[in-house]
């Protein structure tokens, strides 16, 4: 198996891991904010700022993932 076929079998796999893992936690994080705003509603302002930060971090993993792709796809060919 040479450099370029694994790559290409792992480039896909390793988005989709990222993808997936991304989807979870955003599902959760949200989830929790909602869930704590329905409890506290006088902190939901505090509690969606943080929910916000939160998901636009882990929607950066993502990104990366994703930059990290598009790099690493040209070494395929």
């Amino acid at each position: 198996m040479t450099f370029q076929t694994a790559l290409s079998f792992a480039l896909p796999f390793g988005l989709a891991v990222a993808a997936l893992g991304s989807a979870l936690g955003l599902g959760k994080a949200v989830a929790a904010a909602m869930d704590a705003m329905g409890r506290q509603p006088e902190a939901a302002g505090k509690i969606q700022t943080g929910m916000i930060i939160g998901c636009a971090l882990i929607e950066a993993l993502t990104i990366y993932a994703l930059v990290a792709f598009f790099i690493l796809q040209g070494r395929i060919a």
